[in-house]
Order: C-alpha cells, then sequence, then structure tokens
C-alpha cells in the first residue's frame, strides 16, 4: 500500500449524505489534484462516526482534527489551509465532544496515523537487514545491553509483565508469566525458541519481520535467554523461507562477530549460541510440542500435556517458545518502559497487532495497527473498503483456524477481552475478508480439506473428524445433504474442539461450529432446499434424484 502523508475520511452515513457529503468528496478530489497532492493524500470514505450534530464531517489525520459541518465552498479553504499550507483552518473545526459512533477509536489515538503506530515493523523496509551496522544506527541492541549491563533477570520478567504483552501466536498467553515459569523451573540447561514455522495459509507477516528485521529477532531471543536463564536457543523457521533462513544466518554471523551473541556477551557472564532450525513443511509443528519433536529430530507429533515445555521442554529441559511477532515487542519493551507500551492499544490488551489483509477488497497486504481497532475500520480504511463495493459477509481471522465473523460482530473491538465476550478468537492474524458472493459452505468445504491433509494422525477425533466433517460438506455441496448431517456436523465440531489432542484438532473445530452459529439459514438452504444461495455449489437435478 502507499504511504501518505496524510489521511482524510469524509464521512458518508445517510444523514451526511443527506447534507451533502458526496459533493463534499467530489469537491476534495478536485482541490486536492488541483495542488498536486494526490500522491500525498489520502481520502477515504468512512461510515457513522456518532456526530450527526456536524455532518458532514472530514477527519485529517495525522493531527486528528474534525472539522464540520463541511460544506462544498469550504472545501478549496480547507485544503489550501490545511493539506497545502500545513496549518488547521479556522473557523471549521466541529465543536469538541467525543465520537461515539463506529470509528470511536479516533478520539483515543491522541492524534496519531494508525499506520504509523509501527512497533513490531518500525524497522522493517528501513534499515538494512544485512548490515548490523545500520541496525545498530537504529537503537540496534540498546535493550540488549540495558537489559544484562541494568537490570536483573527478574527486572527484565517483571517488565514484560507489566507490558501486559500477550501471545501473538493466537493464544494471547501472558509472555511475562511464560518467562517466569521457565525461570522458576528446575533443571539445565533451559532453552529459548523461536517459532517461525508460518503455515497458515494466506499469512506472511513473520516473514515480513524476518526477512526485514533479522537483528531484532537475535536481540530479542537474547534477552529472553537472559530473563530465564538459558544459553542456548532455536528459530524453528519454515523451509520455504530461504531468503529468511539466508538472512538469520547472517545477522547470527555479525552478532557472534561483535561480541554481541555468544560468549560473555558485553562483557557479562550471560552467554547465548544460537541456532537455526529449518522446519519440512508440517503445518503441525506450528504446534509448540509438534515443533520442540522436529527440533529433536523426531516425527513432527504433538505430546500429550501436562507437562508443558516450560517445565519439560526440548530435550526434557525448561523451554520458552514464542512466536516471532510476540519476540519482536521485547526489544522496544525494554528500550521504553512498559508504561510506554501500555500507551498503545486497549488497558487489558496493550501494542499493536500486525494483520495480513486478502479477500475481496481494494487492497490487500500487511499493517501493523493498534489493538482495539474494529473489522470495519480495517476494511474502509486500509483496506480502502470492498471490491466491486460489494456488501461485507464475513470474516475469518488467524488463517485456517480462526473464527468467522460474521458481519454483524465487524464494530466489536479487535482485542483479546472484546473478542473472548463475543465468543470469537484473535487468531494469528491472517484476515480473510469475503463478500456476498462466498458460500459458507464452500468456505467450510476448504477449510476441513486443509485440516484432514494436514492432521497428523496421533488422535482419532482429529484424524476421523476432519475427514467426516469434510464428506458430509462434500455432500451438503453437491445436494445430497440431510438434516441429520447438520446434527452430524455440530457432534464432529463439539468433538474436534473438546477431544483433541492439540491445537491443531482443537481449532479446526472453530469455524465450523462458526459458520452453524451464523450462517444456519444458509445452511438449511442448502439441506433443506438444496439451493445454494450464492450460486457456488452444484445443485443437479441428478444429485437431487440421487437423494431423492
Amino acid at each position: 500500500m502507499n504511504k501518505f502523508r496524510s489521511l482524510v475520511l469524509v464521512s458518508t452515513d445517510p444523514i451526511s449524505l443527506e447534507k451533502g457529503a458526496n459533493e463534499v468528496y467530489s469537491k476534495l478530489q478536485s482541490e486536492i489534484e488541483k495542488f498536486g497532492l494526490q500522491e500525498e493524500i489520502a481520502l477515504r470514505k468512512i461510515e457513522d462516526v456518532g456526530r450527526n450534530d456536524c455532518a458532514p464531517i472530514v477527519i485529517v489525520y495525522p493531527e486528528a482534527v474534525i472539522y464540520g459541518p463541511v460544506r462544498p465552498e469550504d472545501v478549496p479553504f480547507l485544503v489550501e489551509e490545511h493539506l497545502y499550507k500545513g496549518r488547521i483552518a479556522p473557523g471549521l473545526q466541529a465543536a469538541q465532544r467525543a465520537l461515539s459512533g463506529r470509528i470511536a477509536w479516533i478520539s483515543a489515538r491522541k492524534g496519531s496515523l494508525p499506520a504509523e503506530n509501527r512497533v513490531v515493523l518500525q524497522r522493517a523496509g528501513i534499515v538494512d537487514p544485512e548490515s548490523i551496522e545500520d541496525y545498530i544506527m537504529h537503537d540496534g541492541f540498546e535493550a540488549l545491553a540495558k537489559a544484562v549491563t541494568e537490570m536483573t533477570p527478574q527486572q527484565v520478567i517483571d517488565e514484560i509483565k507489566n507490558s501486559g504483552l500477550r501471545g501473538r501466536g493466537g493464544a494471547g498467553f501472558p509472555t511475562g508469566m511464560k518467562w517466569s515459569f521457565v525461570a522458576k523451573a528446575h533443571g539445565n540447561p533451559k532453552y529459548v525458541v523461536c517459532n517461525a514455522d508460518e503455515s497458515e495459509p494466506g499469512t506472511f507477516k513473520d516473514r515480513v519481520i524476518l526477512e526485514g528485521d533479522p537483528f531484532n529477532m537475535i536481540e530479542a531471543m537474547s534477552i529472553a535467554a537472559y530473563a530465564v536463564g538459558a544459553s542456548e536457543g532455536y528459530v524453528y523457521i519454515r523451509g520455504e523461507y530461504a531468503l529468511a533462513q539466508q538472512r538469520l544466518k547472517g545477522a547470527i554471523k555479525q552478532a557472534e562477530d561483535r561480541g554481541l551473541l555468544g560468549d560473555h556477551i558485553f562483557g557479562s557472564d550471560f552467554s547465548f549460541h544460537l541456532h537455526i532450525h529449518s522446519g519440512a513443511g508440517a503445518y503441525i509443528c506450528g504446534e509448540e510440542t509438534a515443533l520442540i519433536e522436529s527440533i529433536e529430530g523426531k516425527r513432527g507429533e504433538p505430546r500429550n500435556r501436562p507437562p508443558y515445555p516450560v517445565t519439560v521442554g526440548l530435550w526434557g529441559k525448561p523451554t520458552v517458545v514464542n512466536n516471532v511477532e510476540t519476540l519482536a515487542n521485547v526489544t522496544p519493551i525494554i528500550r521504553n518502559g512498559a508504561t510506554w507500551y501500555r500507551k498503545l492499544g486497549t488497558i487489558n490488551s496493550p501494542g499493536t497487532k500486525v494483520y495480513t489483509i486478502l479477500g475481496n477488497v481494494n487492497n490487500t497486504g500487511l499493517i501493523e495497527v493498534p489493538m482495539g481497532i474494529t473489522l470495519r475500520e480495517v476494511i474502509s480504511i486500509y483496506a480502502n473498503g470492498m471490491k466491486n463495493d460489494a456488501t461485507f459477509k464475513l470474516a475469518q481471522t488467524g488463517g485456517s483456524s480462526g473464527s468467522i465473523i460474521p458481519a454483524s460482530l465487524q464494530d466489536t473491538p479487535m482485542d483479546y477481552d472484546s473478542y473472548a465476550k463475543a465468543g470469537v478468537s484473535m487468531g494469528s492474524g491472517a484476515l480473510l475478508i469475503c463478500d456476498e458472493s462466498t458460500c459458507v459452505v464452500d468456505l467450510a468445504k476448504v477449510l476441513m480439506n486443509f485440516f484432514r491433509k494436514e492432521s497428523c494422525g496421533k488422535c482419532n477425533p482429529c484424524r476421523i473428524g476432519n475427514e467426516r466433517a469434510y464428506q458430509i460438506l462434500d455432500n451438503i455441496s453437491q445436494g445430497l445433504g440431510s438434516p441429520k448431517d447438520l446434527d452430524d456436523l455440530q457432534t464432529i465440531s463439539k468433538n474436534l474442539v473438546n477431544l483433541s489432542n492439540c491445537g491443531l484438532g482443537q481449532t479446526s473445530g472453530t469455524p465450523l461450529l462458526d459458520v452453524m452459529k451464523h450462517f444456519q439459514a444458509e445452511l438449511d438452504a442448502h439441506v433443506k432446499l438444496q439451493v445454494c444461495p450464492t450460486g457456488v455449489c452444484s445443485m443437479s437435478k441428478i444429485h437431487r434424484a440421487v437423494h431423492a
């Protein structure tokens, strides 16, 4: 996506439209072009912002100035003063009052453009990823130096705890708490493992982090090792990520050559050695215990838990396993402090989240936004709306195993607590956005096909359940379904969630349950009427005859 110095939002809710919002928008377009600012200014339409008293409104970032009511004849002055000369246009500002509508986050961002809240991606695309000197020039290894020379291991753990950092792999477990478990666990040596086996379809945020800022991962893992008392670490990286592996290996060599990795780091008693382990393309190895088995040279199958890796992990020793995005937050937290970090996001879900946007939208790609933004905001502002002005139907968070979010939940803040209350999960960061042409049966069928192929086969609920769910959905898509099939899908989905041995099977039932919860009418149309409302599924006369 293009980088703009300013973002201009125009309210286009029914009341705003009635008061001339379209005319204001068109006038803004022409005036921005008149001053030759079209490459610098992003102009977007938004929905209701809870300020009907001054509609239509125009909001300008990064200053977060709210103008309104704005008339077409006001626009030339607004553009010249604010967008061209850089001065707030006097007399056009709306009366100060808190926003209460669908983009109420505006009032909480304190004037910052959400796209500029880069924490995890702060150096990606800015530094030379193959130059340790460039990394050092951009505050590199300051956090590690601070941790090793000015803080005790417990103080580092406390800082991470106080920051409120939660695991960005999907589960959202408090990172500082996980570190404290390993630090207190009996047994040596201890290990730090980075889960970089990014195998969720459509997700590439970890690859961007590793390719764009590999030294940060080395620094973050070193801090984690210092905090928990580990002397060795492993980056378990997806085998297909050849460039990321190459840059990580080069970064490790440069850090070792300069004494920033290896023995007696910063002249202290702390030593840490880092290794790279390339994965073999198995989705199951994204599960932390299967990953550990793979590093040990065994078949990638999940272990029975308890015991958990924090006490019995790699080679039976206490082990921290964090994913790439989680670790990428560590260095800025230690460098800037927990208080700074808590100013980002929400009270109970501080910080930012990196999302991969894909699907039926105008802009796809990678964004880093504060926790608490809504799906509607992501679609309207960052994705630049639905493709061909189609109607939003659903989104899936977190890749194949993520929750299905219906349109009715698109204004729910995207943070751990809000999503938990709504009965959905945050997931790993992939946002598949679908319009009204998406058939939920077809979508569920694609997901079950993925899971039945990626299941390691160790436990019956996952091995048999995903295969059976796929067969039922395939029959339904061909007009061969029955009401009993829907009952069976309910049972299978619950068994997957409750009885599977690991996260793969446990989460594979999630999208099925969501589809049945939010799109029952569409399922009934397939089964009872033998009609696919979207026209995707094959409902031929032959199939109906066979079914009869």
